[in-house]
């Protein structure tokens, strides 16, 4: 096992690597990337991360399917479509268990919250003493959808159930983290970045077992919170930048 300072220069130094342009291509944060206006990079970021499971070539294709029915404006089209343009949403398969429903469904609430909000960001505000987004997303979640129950709320995880909630975990990496490398955008510029953690899944989790820096065997909350603890002794500041080193070591297998 690697000790501390050395695992410290071994994670930095693989984050640097890996935070970088040619990162984007086959990501999809390259869907977000196709805007420049705030409110686009939100909608399209929120549904690219939403959609966010299995090969990513396939996840990228069906954002570019969600993108093409919007007519590549995504907030024009969230507040200004017409039912007509919903109706026909309806009936199309979008990305594996996400369907025409539940796009219907986002489009509807972001509809109705950005009616009332100029950007997300107020709705994922991190309040003393909490230490990461763990209640945030739950207020996000309430808001976004509201009480009425639908099928597309198990779309939405939630770390009160114990879900890491891993897809908006990496969109708030995306939205709030900010350096000068040109991946993440970090456009929320009132909510700090060392809130952030890590998005866990198969991949991630497997690689900070392998390094010692979990112990738990689930990928879940608690086992995200475990991960904050150790990586944020490395990095208070910017955590999450960690991601890109445990991301690029699952793809490159490189400790298999």
């Amino acid at each position: 096992m690697l000790k501390f300072e050395e695992l410290k220069n071994f994670l930095d130094e693989k984050a640097d690597q890996y935070n970088h342009p040619d990162f984007i291509e086959n990501d999809p944060i390259q869907i977000p990337h196709r805007f420049s206006l705030k409110q686009d990079i939100e909608i399209a970021g929120f549904l690219a991360a939403t959609i966010s499971w299995g090969n990513r070539k396939s996840i990228i294709k069906s954002a570019e399917k969600m993108l093409d029915i919007m007519g590549n404006s995504p907030y024009d089209f969230v507040l200004n479509h017409s039912d007509k343009d919903v109706k026909e949403i309806r009936d199309k398969s979008i990305h594996r268990t996400f369907n025409g429903e539940d796009f219907t469904y986002f489009i509807k609430q972001f509809n109705r919250i950005y009616k009332e909000n100029e950007s997300l960001e107020g709705l994922f505000k991190v309040n003393a003493p909490e230490t990461n987004f763990q209640n945030a997303i739950e207020r996000f979640r309430s808001s976004f959808l509201e009480t009425e129950k639908h099928r597309s709320h198990k779309h939405v995880s939630s770390p009160y159930k114990n879900s890491s909630a891993k897809r908006i975990i990496m969109f708030l990496r995306w939205m709030v983290r900010k350096d000068k490398r040109g991946v993440d955008f970090g456009i929320w510029e009132n909510i700090d970045q060392k809130y952030l953690s890590v998005p866990l899944d198969v991949h991630t989790g497997n690689i900070s077992r392998k390094l010692g820096l979990i112990s738990r065997t689930q990928n879940d909350w608690k086992t995200v919170e475990e991960l904050d603890f150790t990586i944020r002794k490395f990095d208070g500041n910017d955590p999450a930048k960690y991601d890109f080193a445990l991301f690029g070591l699952g793809v490159t297998k490189e400790l298999f």
